[in-house]
């Protein structure tokens, strides 16, 4: 049994399922997906994700706001604290920095992460992080903020084996997406192979980054099996054991 750890399910394209929520679970279990993590990006498209799978509690939920999103409205720790009450709720973010696709003074961006972070604080969450060519300022707030107090993940990992260590040793697992299954990630396929049995996760972060062979194409959490079969041929194990490690580091870090 297996468990995308982050996925994004009210972006996913449910044609193949008749446009239907449910169908799209029901095939979800029949591929052994055990459980899933949807995660947020903003707040204003929050109560729709929240309508959509709240009747199903094989899905959990993070609260938070994507470091991409930009906004009028400062981010207040007692909004997130507010929808963060939900049950279903095991994670804040997606949090963190983009250096890439946003530019120009980005201390918004860095403002916010630290919102974040004391909102996990403040409720004994893990968060789960975004870095996207902002590595070393991604580490530099985490330690400086006290995040290895909650710990968490740092999701679609794109880095090398050096920024894994730094990572683990602030209390953070590393999650691996279908990029590990790309010809040219050599480095994030080092890492997968040196990452400690009990710290990796693996993820779709569907609908984005299809994993090969369905590269370019909508994501989906049953392609979850092909990020965990990399790893399996990269760790010289069986893809058994990668769903049960996953799985359990998933509890282990989600309190689940």
């Amino acid at each position: 049994m297996f468990i995308d750890s982050h996925c994004h399910l009210d972006r996913i394209d449910l044609t193949p399922y008749q446009n239907d929520f449910s169908l799209f679970m029901q095939a979800a279990q029949q591929q052994q997906i055990e459980k899933m993590l949807c995660v947020a990006i903003d707040l204003t498209a929050y109560p729709a994700m929240l309508a959509l799978v709240k009747d199903f509690p094989d899905i959990f939920l993070s609260v938070g706001v994507h470091p991409n999103v930009e906004s009028n409205e400062k981010l207040t720790e007692a909004q997130l604290l507010t929808l963060a009450e939900n049950e279903q709720v095991i994670a804040i973010g997606e949090t963190g920095l983009d250096y890439f696709r946003s530019s120009g003074d980005l201390e918004w961006q860095r403002q916010r992460f630290k919102t974040h972070i004391q909102v996990a604080k403040d409720l004994k969450k893990p968060l789960i992080i975004h870095n996207r060519e902002a590595g070393d300022d991604v580490l530099a707030i985490l330690k400086k903020e006290g995040a290895d107090e909650v710990g968490g993940v740092i999701h679609c990992f794109t880095e090398d084996w050096e920024f894994a260590k730094k990572a683990i040793a602030l209390n953070f697992y590393i999650s691996f997406s279908g990029i590990v299954t790309f010809k040219n990630a050599q480095a994030i396929q080092e890492a997968a192979k040196q990452i400690p049995d009990d710290k990796f996760l693996i993820e779709t972060d569907s609908p984005y980054l299809s994993p090969v062979p369905f590269r370019g194409k909508p994501n989906y959490p049953i392609y979850v099996r092909h990020v965990a079969e990399q790893l399996a041929l990269l760790r010289e194990v069986d893809v058994q054991t990668i769903a049960r490690q996953s799985s359990a580091n998933f509890h282990a870090l989600f309190a689940t």
